[in-house]
């Protein structure tokens, strides 16, 4: 099997602050379609948002809504990378414990309200 791009999708209510999101922590564009939208970096794909108008966004850590799925995203500067995800409209779900290298993560949501985490590395 010869696999071209591996992309994760997310449904969202709405395209445009998801896809936004995505496209400013992964430093990329979106190409917009009616009901999709591909966030490219350097011109490969990297995340799709689909449209689900009936989308409910996943109540973690409750287990009524569990995450339905979640990237990690490991960086060497937590400070800034933090900063940058809170700009673009991430939430904090559950903060660092020990926000030193190799020792601890920060679980946010993004605007659709899909859990990701930032993994502190050195």
């Amino acid at each position: 099997m010869d696999i071209a791009h591996q992309v994760v999708v997310f449904d969202a209510a709405e395209l445009e602050p998801e896809s936004t999101f995505w496209a400013g922590v992964l430093e990329g564009e979106v190409d917009v379609e009616d009901d999709w939208h591909m966030i490219t970096v350097d011109g490969a794909p990297k995340v799709g948002v689909q449209l689900a108008p009936d989308h409910v966004a996943p109540d973690w850590p409750e287990e009524s809504r569990p995450q339905q799925i979640h990237l990690d995203l490991y960086v060497h500067d937590f400070p800034t990378a933090h900063e940058k995800v809170m700009a673009l409209g991430a939430r904090v779900l559950k903060e660092a414990k020990d926000a030193t290298p190799n020792a601890d993560f920060q679980v946010y949501a993004d605007p659709a309200g899909h859990p990701f985490c930032l993994c502190i590395i050195t």
